[in-house]
């Protein structure tokens, strides 16, 4: 039986408008993924553009992708083609899983992977766990990593862990480490990163973050784990989860991530990426939280990525802690 209300109108044979009811189920999902699920077989670039232009509407309206529904919300949703026969689609991929259960998955996600198709990326890792796991009924992203960053992803197989995981985060009751390797030496073995940061949007439309006084508050507590000759690595503690937050952070204080394209130095990434260097050296490595259903203590962790020990050996050998 369906988890909301639909009501469909057909001329001719042929699916017109039609208008979906949000219910409990689906209230708090995000728009674009509310449509992925409703619209199965039709592209999500398809998906993105009818949103975008204002074919889908919510309560009459415009609205936009990362809209998160609520009870009661009337969806508008156009007639839609489906993906013909040899185009593109979500391919079955499966992740490395660090822990799963009913009600959570946790992946090692690669760097370079998208967390969800969207602009210039036709599909994700939610994406590819659905195609793969077509028998769940429900999964989606508790929070996002970067494309470039590697690492711990978690996401809910039941609604009431999402919401609850959500709230967590909210709260600082979910505990976020990543490892980066840093340009240049870190004097401090341990500080805390207190610096406000807002969005903006570059010329060609690119979207950035930076310091900015009048920002959204952000705390990172960066440690020193080992220092080379020219490079740190450290561990970044995220207090807060702003957009980029470690990578802008940590490139105010002059230690752009190695590899990063859009916080650093632009003369270093045209070094690295002419030496082969393909990878952002951000990876989040260890989580810890409490079970959003049964409250157990949970402590999962990667340890160090291989990419990460091969490229610390070639930028100087021996590391030292001190």
């Amino acid at each position: 039986m369906p988890d909301f209300s639909e009501s469909e109108t057909h001329m001719q044979g042929k699916p017109q408008v039609r208008f979906v009811e949000v219910t409990e189920a689906h209230e708090g999902q995000r728009l674009d993924n509310f449509l992925i699920r409703l619209c199965k077989g039709v592209p999500k670039s398809h998906l993105y553009k009818a949103v975008r232009g204002g074919q889908v509407r919510v309560n009459r309206g415009r609205s936009a992708v990362d809209y998160r529904l609520q009870l009661g919300d009337l969806v508008r949703i156009p007639p839609l083609r489906v993906a013909e026969r040899g185009q593109s689609q979500a391919p079955a991929q499966t992740f490395d899983v660090v822990y799963q259960d009913d009600a959570i998955l946790v992946i090692n996600k690669p760097a370079g992977v998208a967390v969800h198709g969207g602009s210039g990326v036709s599909h994700g890792v939610i994406e590819s766990l659905r195609a793969a796991n077509p028998d769940w009924r429900f999964l989606e992203l508790v929070h996002r990593l970067d494309r470039d960053t590697s690492g711990l992803l978690m996401l809910a197989k039941r609604r009431n862990a999402l919401v609850r995981l959500h709230a967590m985060m909210r709260e600082g009751r979910v505990n976020k480490h990543y490892l980066a390797l840093v340009e240049n030496r870190l004097a401090n073995d341990r500080q805390h990163v207190r610096a406000p940061l807002t969005k903006w949007l570059t010329a060609s439309g690119e979207r950035r973050v930076r310091v900015d006084p009048q920002g959204q508050s952000a705390h990172t507590i960066v440690e020193v784990l080992a220092r080379l000759p020219a490079h740190t690595l450290v561990d970044a503690e995220l207090r807060t989860g702003r957009t980029h937050q470690i990578r802008v952070h940590l490139a105010s204080l002059g230690h752009p991530i190695v590899g990063d394209t859009k916080y650093g130095d632009d003369d270093l990434q045209n070094l690295w990426r002419g030496i082969g260097v393909k990878r952002m050296y951000l990876h989040a490595w260890q989580l810890r939280f409490r079970h959003p259903l049964t409250d157990k203590p949970l402590s999962l962790s990667t340890g160090k990525p291989l990419a990460f020990e091969q490229m610390m050996a070639n930028l100087g050998g021996q590391a030292t802690a001190d």
